[in-house]
């Protein structure tokens, strides 16, 4: 039996509808999801890391040229790809998945920015997620960045990680280590007492702060953080990097 095959988080929300307003003018006329790196569009780079985690279904939101991306995802079955559409309303991190729960069930799943990009040799990150991920002890569970390797990336850091895992905010810090990078695991009755309409993850992760619940991993490899045109030439030279040491 493969390790995927005993792993317990079966579905996952891949966010593909943002406007990509800082990819412009790639994203005029192409989704920021669909953009590739290392030969490979950034949303496939994400639904194959699930896939290989063991996720089965995948709930993937629209927005921007929904077109270009519902068509890409046809007919793919690893995993296996329902559109929620947010053609009317742009829903954000935390609005467009209370959209989708009732696709996405009730047990924990993971919540994918579709442009979360990093290079990895060896073992996977997305699998370590779900073995690390403990419900008894965590309510979410985020996957970091270590903000001085990252590549593209010249914040300040979103968070401190103590010794058994739990997250910190920045706060008034002029820099804290690690970062978000894109990837999550999470209950969905966090999503109870939300509001409706538009409202972002940043509300969930700061309730389960406050409860001593959200944890977090660092991600082994190198975070790419491809938000403009320029970050996609460093990118690119990062996974032939990555696949020269795989080889």
């Amino acid at each position: 039996m493969s390790h995927a095959a005993t792993l317990p988080i079966r579905r996952a929300m891949v966010l593909a509808a943002g406007l990509g307003q800082r990819m412009r003018p790639i994203t005029d006329t192409l989704p920021k999801p669909l953009v590739a790196i290392g030969g490979k569009s950034m949303l496939d780079h994400a639904l194959d890391r699930l896939a290989e985690a063991g996720v089965e279904e995948a709930v993937v939101n629209v927005h921007h040229l929904p077109a270009l991306i519902e068509t890409h995802v046809a007919g793919r079955t690893h995993p296996r790809v329902t559109i929620s559409d947010e053609r009317s309303q742009l829903l954000e991190t935390g609005g467009g998945v209370k959209k989708a729960l009732p696709l996405l069930g009730h047990a924990p799943f993971f919540h994918v920015n579709s442009d979360s990009l990093w290079s990895e040799t060896g073992a996977s990150n997305v699998v370590a997620m779900a073995r690390a991920w403990d419900p008894a002890r965590m309510d979410m569970l985020l996957l970091l960045a270590e903000r001085e390797t990252s590549i593209g990336f010249d914040g300040a850091g979103d968070f401190f990680l103590d010794e058994d895992g739990r997250l910190a905010r920045r706060g008034t810090a002029a820099s804290a280590p690690y970062v978000y990078a894109g990837v999550a695991i999470m209950k969905p009755e966090l999503f109870a007492d939300t509001p409706e309409g538009p409202f972002s993850l940043n509300l969930l992760f700061d309730r389960a702060i406050a409860a001593g619940r959200l944890h977090g991993l660092v991600l082994q490899g190198q975070w790419l953080h491809v938000g403009t045109p320029g970050a996609i030439a460093p990118a690119e030279a990062a996974f032939a990097a990555a696949q020269a040491l795989d080889a």
